[in-house]
């Protein structure tokens, strides 16, 4: 027997509402419905605490041997029939209770919404006042309906709080902070970077006529000094005109590859002596004009390779006899004793840094090393650099005022 049937006489609690019956949220009525369930609840316990003493009573009667009889397996269904009963009271407790909660929570939303809305314009005429009709108390709802309510607000919330997290400033500091890092690096490091894609690519313009088939044949060139090596795809102007020092040739390896000689080197294209033609393998992309990689790869040049120059309307043909690296501060490495016409180009490596100097040796093979003549003797020999001419400055060099390459 449920604590609902009302034909049970020991049932002295009033009657639950039916499921379908309205329910008004007022706290009156709440506090009202809440007593009725309580006292259900209490009645029923009672009822289960007199059965169970009467049941212990039979208990004693049946372990008795003078009082046994046939009833006492009946008594202990009767007991666990009553806590099965028990179990249910409270479960339909809670169930109303919970029901009733949730009615009430979506009855005052509600009531915060009408009470939000707009007032009449006071310029609109104002209707014929009428009695409002009775307000319908809300419906009850089900317990789905009411968690379905509360997923959405708190739904909402969240999504609120997200769009007030993407609109935060916070990480904006790091964002530029990350740019200026980014920045930073590239200005520092982007000769490293663009070196080393010009070394798969052509670094000169050659003109197709100007590769030699024959090196002993004798062709009439026009008088620009030029330095032509076919295996680089090397067509690039020679600049006589400058200095030794380190603006000087800086400031010629704009134009082209810069002369650099020195006393002992300072022989010219024909002459017996060393001509040094200096490079750059690697430059700032900042930095001006248009032969900053021009040397990216003259490690490429090996033993027997062919090397042009033309000089005063004349070509000199050179084959390459050795390379070597030496630290920037050797420049005694391109002064020595020789009989023949020789030619060596200069350049940095390893590529991006001015760490070595490259030096690459060929000697004249046409015309012949035979008919060539000493260098002028100069009344006044310039000081000799203390570095071989290689790169400009890095970012940071020029930043703190560091060396130069």
């Amino acid at each position: 027997m449920r604590p609902q049937d009302t034909n049970d006489p020991r049932n002295t609690s009033p009657a639950i509402p039916q499921r379908d019956q309205s329910l008004t949220p007022s706290s009156r009525q709440y506090d009202v419905s809440h007593q009725a369930a309580a006292s259900i609840v209490r009645g029923q316990i009672n009822t289960i605490y007199d059965e169970s003493a009467a049941s212990s009573d039979n208990q004693s009667q049946q372990n008795n041997p003078y009082t046994k009889s046939h009833t006492t397996p009946h008594a202990d269904a009767n007991a666990t029939e009553q806590w099965a009963k028990y179990h249910s009271a409270w479960q339909d407790y809670y169930q109303k209770y919970y029901e009733r909660y949730y009615i009430g929570q979506v009855h005052e939303a509600k009531k915060t919404i009408q009470t939000q809305q707009p007032a009449q314009s006071d310029n609109q005429p104002q209707a014929i006042s009428q009695p409002s009709p009775a307000v319908a108390e809300p419906e009850s709802i089900s317990r789905d309906e009411a968690l379905y309510d509360l997923r959405s607000k708190l739904r909402n919330k969240a999504t609120s709080s997200a769009k007030k997290a993407r609109k935060s400033r916070h990480f904006i500091p790091i964002t530029a902070a990350s740019l200026v890092v980014l920045v930073f690096m590239f200005l520092q490091f982007n000769r490293i970077l663009f070196a080393n894609v010009q070394a798969y690519v052509s670094p000169g313009n050659i003109d197709p006529a100007n590769i030699i088939v024959d090196p002993t044949t004798n062709v009439a060139v026009s008088p620009e000094p030029k330095l032509i090596i076919p295996k680089l795809n090397i067509d690039v102007p020679v600049v006589y005109n400058t200095t030794s020092d380190y603006n000087g040739q800086m400031e010629a390896m704009k134009n082209g590859v810069a002369y650099f000689g020195i006393p002992g080197a300072n022989a010219k294209p024909g002459q017996i002596g060393n001509t040094v033609l200096a490079g750059h393998s690697s430059n700032d992309l900042i930095d001006p004009g248009s032969y900053k990689f021009i040397f990216a790869r003259l490690d490429s040049l090996k033993k027997g390779d062919t090397i042009y120059v033309n000089y005063e309307s004349k070509r000199y043909t050179y084959t390459v006899t050795k390379d070597e690296l030496v630290k920037p501060t050797e420049v005694g490495k391109l002064v020595y004793e020789t009989k023949k016409p020789v030619l060596t180009l200069i350049t940095c490596m390893p590529l991006g840094t001015a760490l070595k100097r490259l030096l690459v040796t060929a000697e004249q093979v046409s015309p012949s090393p035979a008919d060539a003549k000493k260098p002028e003797a100069k009344t006044t020999r310039p000081n000799e650099p203390a570095t071989i001419p290689g790169n400009s400055p890095t970012f940071i060099e020029r930043l703190f005022g560091g060396g130069r390459g």
